[in-house]
């Protein structure tokens, strides 16, 4: 269940698999270049080396590659270390070109890999990158927290893989048992271990909507039997609840631009994934890596 924000635990809104973790990242570059209202001629001259120029498109570039280490950096330092950057791959690159680099196989192989992740992400930025307007983050606003309850639960949940264990849990609680221990015991939530399954008071728009209907559905002092989300199956006992007041559109409008992105990028991916041949003889990696698309 995670939050439009996300905190560690499994039931919140923003759920990043490995295919949807490159949409997140992706959407950090977009959303870093639309951090400033100046329009910047990517063909505009800030340098050159050796005769070389350097681009304002040349240090965007270079920004999609270092955008996770520049989030602590001041705004007016990221010019001068971008620029910095490239003036260092300028003159590595012909140092590379003079010692006849480019003629091995593994450099061959390493130009397909990274023409392979330009055209990527120029697809993504084509099919998905340009879908997330004003409009349409209103739009989820309006959909995931506009209509919904104003209040919140204080809520447990444990949360397991199969249908199977979530109907015998729901047996042991109503035999007795102890929702924190079992939740510490047998929950594949992360958090599980350190808080007994315990949410704390969420809204109804922060968590994922099979969750949320369940929970919305429960009286105080009530446990669901088993729910299902993208992440599993769920047991959850609401505690108490109590009035909340919505967030304004401003709050979350990033939150809900990245989630959103990361939605769009998800669908788009499947769409080629479900189209395609994939072959991964080792059974063992290719059970893995069907895991890990499979998010």
């Amino acid at each position: 269940m995670t939050r439009i924000s996300p905190p560690a635990s499994s039931v919140r809104l923003s759920r990043i698999g490995a295919a949807a973790l490159t949409a997140a990242l992706m959407w950090s570059v977009v959303a870093a270049a639309q951090d400033s209202p100046v329009l910047v001629d990517p063909n505009a001259i800030v340098a050159t080396v050796n005769g070389e120029t350097i681009t304002e498109g040349d240090l965007a570039f270079v920004r999609e590659d270092v955008a996770a280490q520049l989030q602590s950096v001041p705004p007016e330092q990221v010019r001068a270390i971008l620029l910095a950057q490239m003036i260092s791959l300028k003159l590595m690159a012909k140092a590379g070109t003079e010692a006849k680099l480019g003629e091995s196989e593994l450099f061959k192989r390493r130009i397909s890999y990274l023409t392979s992740r330009a055209m990527s992400r120029a697809y993504v930025q084509e099919n998905v990158g340009v879908k997330i307007t004003d409009e349409a983050i209103k739009a989820e606003y309006d959909r995931i927290v506009g209509s919904a309850p104003n209040e919140e639960l204080h809520v447990q949940h444990i949360l397991v893989s199969t249908e199977d264990d979530a109907k015998a849990i729901k047996a042991s609680l109503d035999a007795g048992g102890d929702f924190a221990a079992i939740a510490g015991d047998k929950s594949i939530d992360p958090s599980a271990k350190q808080n007994g399954g315990d949410l704390g008071f969420v809204p109804y728009w922060e968590v994922v909507k099979p969750f949320a209907d369940a929970a919305w559905a429960l009286k105080d002092g009530e446990t669901s039997g088993p729910v299902q989300s993208d992440y599993g199956w769920h047991i959850i006992r609401v505690i108490e609840r109590r009035p909340a007041t919505k967030p304004p559109l401003e709050q979350l409008s990033g939150q809900i631009a990245q989630r959103l992105y990361s939605d769009l990028y998800q669908g788009v991916f499947e769409s080629l994934k479900n189209a395609a041949t994939i072959e991964v003889p080792d059974a063992a990696l290719k059970a893995q890596v069907d895991a890990q698309l499979a998010h």
